[in-house]
């Protein structure tokens, strides 16, 4: 896919109630990564495809890591009712979550160098890792994952957060690459509202494009981007790895703030950059 800037307008949903008074952020570091057009994309569409950003023994090393976890996610999905807990299915999609406190290797790769200048680049200078999960789509599954905002999931202030998906293999229209809404992601968090697979802001968009991706491309997109996955079509599995990054102090807000948490969970919330220098 080639870079560029969209500038698509598209319809307007109602605000999430707790985006209250939002305002993008644009990046003002340095880069140390990203050239000016990469930058500007992201700026103004809230994605980009960054090409190779992993070669082909790390992405083995990572599927090697992954795939004994996602096969007891799979296992357990099937001893439950209809073979599913809320978004994951048996024989259709699974979340494996979490999984950097169980893989030095995991952790490793998110603090590699690309990832933490995406997050220098595209976050600022303190950051911490705020989730991880493999998503896997298994092979002729028919259903597709709804536009959705990944904030929309669990609203975390500041919403302006960064979503690396990784791909694991490639992936196109044909087996559920992500399509992304260029532009909306300056309007923060938009409203959500539940379905049999989960979460969704938006039910179409002409203005949606696919993101295709090769094995160790990184589609980097905004929090607040809305976006989905088709369904897999083929006879093999499409396989990514997601890391999200939060500036350090972000909350999980709660409707009244009392309830509000920090995201700094030791094993799997920690810190990745400090002034703009690793922290691993």
């Amino acid at each position: 896919m080639k870079s560029g800037c969209y500038g698509a307008v598209v319809s307007s949903p109602a605000l999430h109630p707790l985006n209250e008074s939002f305002s993008w952020q644009d990046p003002t570091l340095p880069r140390r990564r990203l050239s000016q057009d990469q930058a500007r994309q992201f700026r103004e569409d809230g994605f980009l495809l960054f090409e190779d950003g992993f070669d082909a023994a790390q992405v083995a090393r990572a599927i090697e890591e992954i795939d004994p976890f996602e096969a007891k996610v799979e296992a357990h999905l099937r001893t439950q009712p209809d073979g599913r807990i809320f978004i994951s299915k048996a024989d259709g999609i699974t979340f494996t979550k979490h999984l950097v406190p169980r893989s030095t290797f995991l952790r490793d790769l998110s603090h590699a160098p690309v990832i933490l200048d995406l997050c220098h680049d595209l976050i600022g200078p303190d950051v911490r890792l705020y989730w991880d999960q493999a998503v896997y789509k298994k092979p002729g599954q028919p259903d597709e994952f709804p536009f959705h905002q990944d904030n929309g999931y669990t609203f975390i202030e500041p919403q302006q957060y960064l979503t690396c998906w990784v791909a694991l293999t490639d992936t196109d229209e044909n087996n559920g690459c992500p399509w992304v809404i260029p532009g909306m992601h300056r309007r923060g968090t938009l409203a959500h509202e539940a379905t049999p697979l989960g979460w969704r802001c938006l039910i179409s968009s002409k203005d949606a494009v696919p993101v295709r991706a090769r094995a160790g491309d990184i589609v980097v997109f905004s929090s607040l981007t809305p976006h989905r996955t088709g369904p897999n079509l083929t006879d093999s599995e499409r396989k990514s790895y997601i890391l999200q990054y939060a500036p350090d102090g972000a909350v999980l807000r709660s409707a009244d703030h009392r309830d509000d948490i920090t995201q700094d969970d030791p094993d799997r919330q920690y810190v990745v950059l400090r002034e703009g220098l690793t922290n691993s």
